[in-house]
C-alpha cells in the first residue's frame, strides 16, 4: 500500500435526516445511506424530525420496517421528545441511541420551548443514552443546567462558536455533556451567503469568521464531527417565498476535514477520534469487525466535481477543495463500494445500543 494510501476504521455519523417517511423527493433510506458509504460512513443514526415524528413505538417501528433491506451502510434511530412522547421512554430507550429535544425552532414539527416541559422530559428519560439538544441562545444553560440537575447525559448539536465556553465550563465542573461540531460550521461563515444564497441556509446559522475561528480553537472540548445532513430539493432551497432550512453534507465530510489535517488544523489521531471512536463510545455503538475505508490522501480535488449519490444532488462546498479519494469500504468484511462502484446488494443492518 503507498504511504499516501491510508486503512481508516469505518466513520460514524451521529446526527443525519434520511428524510423517509415523509419527504422522499428530498432523500431516502437507500440513497441517504448509499450517499454515507460513498463518504466513508459505514454507521449512521438518523434523526426523529420526519412526518409523522418519530415519537411513538409505532412510529419507531415504521421506519424499521421502510429501511429493512434497503440499507447501505449500519442504521440507527433517534427518537423525539414531546409531552405525550414521554410515556413511551421506557419502552423504546433499548432500541434507540438517543432522544432528541428541539429546544429551539428547526424543520419539522418537533419543538420543546416550555421549560416546564423540558424539566419533565429530562426527569423521564431513563438513560443511559445521551439527550440530544437542538439549542441556540440561552437554551444552552437551560439543558445544562437541567443534565446536571437529573445527572443525565447531554449531548449539545451543532456547536456554535458562542456555546464553547458553556460546553466547557460545565466540563470542568463534571456535568456529563458532549458535543458536536458540523463540517458547514468549520469550513463556512456568514460571508459566504453572498455566494451562497438560499442554499447557505441552515439552522443554526452560519455564523461569523470569528465565531468560525472559535471553533477551530477549540477542538480540544468538542468531541466529535456531526455531518447535520438535512438535504432538500434545490427548487426547495432557491423557493424565495419559503426557503428550507438545511444543507447535504455525508459525501463531504471527509474530504474537508482530510484537507484540514493537511494544513496542521488538526491531527489524523484527532480526525479519527472525532469521526469513528469518540461518536461510537458515546452513542454505545456496536464495534463492526472488519470494517474499515482506504483512502488515497493525494487525491487532492474540487469538491463541486463529485458524482453526489444523495438524491439531492447539490452541495453547499462546491468552491472548496477537498482531499482524499475514497477507494474503498469494507463493512464485516463485505466490500460494498469500490472506484465509484457500489456492490451488488446492500449490506447494511440495523442497529442497537451496546448497553
Amino acid at each position: 500500500m503507498p504511504n499516501s494510501v491510508i486503512k481508516l476504521p469505518g466513520l460514524v455519523d451521529v446526527h443525519v435526516h434520511l428524510r423517509e417517511p415523509g419527504a422522499t423527493q428530498k432523500e431516502d433510506f437507500e440513497t441517504g445511506t448509499r450517499a454515507a458509504v460513498a463518504g466513508g460512513y459505514t454507521q449512521v443514526l438518523d434523526m426523529p424530525n420526519n412526518t409523522p415524528p418519530t415519537t411513538t413505538p409505532k412510529d419507531l417501528e415504521n421506519k424499521i420496517e421502510l429501511s429493512k433491506n434497503r440499507i447501505w451502510c449500519d442504521l440507527g434511530f433517534n427518537f423525539g421528545a414531546t409531552a405525550e412522547s414521554i410515556q413511551y421512554f421506557k419502552t423504546i430507550n433499548k432500541k434507540v441511541f438517543g432522544l432528541k429535544v428541539y429546544m429551539g425552532k428547526t424543520t419539522g414539527p418537533l419543538l420543546i420551548d416550555k421549560e416546564k416541559e423540558q424539566d419533565i422530559i429530562f426527569a423521564s428519560w431513563p438513560g443511559p443514552l445521551p439527550i440530544m439538544v437542538h439549542a441556540t441562545g440561552g437554551d444552552i444553560k437551560t439543558a445544562i443546567r437541567l443534565a446536571n440537575k437529573y445527572k443525565k447525559r447531554l449531548h449539545i448539536c451543532h456547536v456554535t462558536g458562542d456555546q464553547i465556553k458553556f460546553i466547557k465550563k460545565a466540563k470542568q465542573q463534571g456535568v456529563k455533556i458532549t458535543c458536536e461540531v458540523t463540517p458547514h460550521h468549520l469550513f463556512l461563515n456568514e460571508n459566504d451567503l453572498i455566494k451562497l444564497g438560499t442554499l447557505g441556509f441552515m439552522k443554526p446559522p452560519l455564523e461569523s469568521a470569528n465565531s468560525q475561528q472559535l471553533l477551530w480553537e477549540n477542538l480540544d472540548v468538542i468531541d466529535m464531527v456531526a455531518t447535520d445532513h438535512a438535504p432538500h430539493t434545490i427548487e426547495e432551497k432557491k423557493d424565495k417565498a419559503d426557503p428550507k432550512f438545511g444543507v447535504p453534507g455525508l459525501e463531504t465530510a471527509l474530504p474537508l476535514m482530510l484537507n484540514a489535517v493537511f494544513q496542521k488544523k488538526l491531527s489524523m489521531a484527532k480526525l479519527i477520534d472525532m469521526m469513528a471512536t469518540r461518536p461510537r463510545k458515546v452513542f454505545k455503538l456496536p464495534a463492526e469487525k472488519n470494517t474499515y475505508v482506504i483512502v488515497d490522501t493525494q487525491k487532492v480535488f474540487q469538491i463541486g466535481t463529485l458524482k453526489l449519490q444523495t438524491k439531492c444532488g447539490w452541495t453547499p462546498f462546491a468552491n472548496q477543495q477537498g482531499r482524499g479519494q475514497i477507494q474503498q469500504v469494507v463493512i464485516r468484511g463485505k466490500t460494498v463500494y469500490k472506484n465509484g462502484n457500489f456492490a451488488s446488494s446492500a449490506q447494511g443492518i440495523l442497529l442497537k445500543p451496546q448497553l
